[in-house]
């Protein structure tokens, strides 16, 4: 069976000695796997040839030298020819034992790096993206990687390192790295520090490091305060008459969004077929989500689908499959933040928040169980929602005032929030109270 078989002559300038002379070393690939072999020879870099694989000059030392690797170079193509002849398994491993299985020589296999791990796990990513992984995940490990590299420029001068310098203490360097010279939040930090060390989980599996360097590493996540709108926010945000179309067009994809729970890659991707009908006539939301591609079934309450109506005749919506006519991310954020400042909302407002909204303002500050708000949301844990339910201090204090009113025997009168309908024009329904 053919297979690809090279040698390459070159410096291995990371082992130079106290004479300030460089090491050369034979590299032996077969199939892409390297085996490195000590020529144990060392020369003056700057007398290097490269392309020609030897030392410049005519004295006599270089010329032994020069003739030294050529007897290596001849050896390791003999003994190839050799084993192609016996039929053995040849790969750069078993060629190297077959070379010096009589002699004493230094040999090494060529130890993989960070960033070669690295490289090839984001190759992977991204030929997998629709197929399990999102084109965020790739971007994500892509920021990790630079990271990664410029640490590495930083706390060693070098663009990168072997996998067994990767201990304890370059963890934590990196680490502190990623907080001082980065400035990263804490929470940012450890999630870059979690991508790399999925790098050091693939090295470890694979036998290409001994020891996991992150056995004594700590670090948590902080709490995070999820901003949310309110009934109130919610109230002025639908009644603001918008002057550009543009501005009332994203706050109505926003307010779906807020009763719904759609995130922008669920809404965006939105289509007719995913809206369906029950037994009683009631329509559903029945879709998957993008991220965690978990199933998602929401009811429609009637503020989304009064929204919906209203985008029945536009061109993107009439002559296609989608729901709605959603813009860009980066658009949407940038008038999310003209929507806040003409409706007077302090909150720096994201369209995540629309998200944040429907768990909390809208489902479990009404009473629906955290258990239904987990599954419309499509969390995989509950622990996720329950993360909702702790910033929700507003709902204990009411649910309190109403234990006060039921133990002085007196009857509450705090009906539901209800939505009305919304019209066919620049503004959006009111929500009676």
């Amino acid at each position: 069976m053919n297979k690809n078989f090279g040698l390459l002559f070159y410096l291995k300038k990371s082992k130079i000695n106290s004479s300030g002379l460089v090491p050369v070393y034979l590299r032996i690939t077969i199939d892409g796997m390297r085996t490195d072999i000590s020529s144990k020879r060392f020369v003056d870099a700057n007398k290097w040839n490269n392309k020609a694989q030897k030392v410049t000059g005519t004295c006599e030392e270089i010329r032994n030298i020069n003739s030294a690797l050529k007897s290596l170079e001849i050896k390791v193509y003999k003994s190839h020819m050799e084993m192609v002849d016996k039929d053995l398994s040849i790969t750069s491993d078993n060629l190297k034992r077959y070379i010096f299985d009589d002699e004493v020589v230094k040999i090494e296999i060529t130890e993989k790096t960070i960033l070669e791990v690295f490289k090839s796990h984001n190759l992977e990513v991204e030929t997998l993206i629709g197929k399990g992984f999102a084109k965020g995940t790739l971007q994500r490990y892509e920021v990790s990687y630079r990271h990664t590299e410029d640490f590495m420029l930083w706390k060693y001068g070098l663009k990168d390192v072997l996998l067994s310098q990767v201990d304890h203490e370059f963890i934590t360097s990196y680490d502190y790295y990623l907080r001082s010279v980065r400035n990263c939040a804490n929470n940012s930090t450890i999630k870059y520090i979690k991508n790399f060390k999925k790098i050091v989980l693939i090295s470890l599996a694979n036998g290409w490091l001994e020891k996991n360097p992150f056995l004594l590493y700590k670090a948590k996540l902080k709490p995070v305060v999820r901003q949310f709108l309110n009934m109130d926010e919610i109230q002025r945000m639908a009644d603001h008459n918008f002057k550009f179309s543009r501005l009332s067009h994203v706050r109505d994809i926003f307010l779906f969004c807020c009763f719904t729970g759609l995130c922008y890659a669920d809404v965006s991707k939105l289509k007719k077929s995913e809206i369906i009908t029950d037994d009683r006539g009631e329509k559903w939301i029945s879709t998957y989500r993008k991220k965690t591609d978990t199933v998602v079934k929401v009811p429609l309450l009637p503020m989304a689908l009064e929204i919906m109506s209203k985008y029945s005749d536009h061109p993107s919506c009439s002559e296609g499959n989608s729901v709605l006519p959603v813009s860009s991310n980066q658009k949407t954020n940038n008038y999310l933040k003209e929507i806040a400042t003409s409706c007077e909302i302090s909150k720096e407002l994201t369209f995540h928040i629309a998200r944040h909204t429907f768990a909390t303002t809208v489902t479990l500050a009404n009473g629906v169980p955290i258990e239904s708000v987990s599954k419309m949301l499509g969390h995989t844990d509950i622990k996720t929602t329950q993360h909702y339910a702790k910033i929700l201090d507003l709902k204990l204090s009411q649910d309190m005032a109403l234990l006060k009113i039921r133990l002085a025997d007196t009857p509450a009168n705090k009906p539901t929030p209800t939505v009305v309908k919304i019209p066919h024009s620049n503004q959006t329904p009111k929500i009676a109270s």
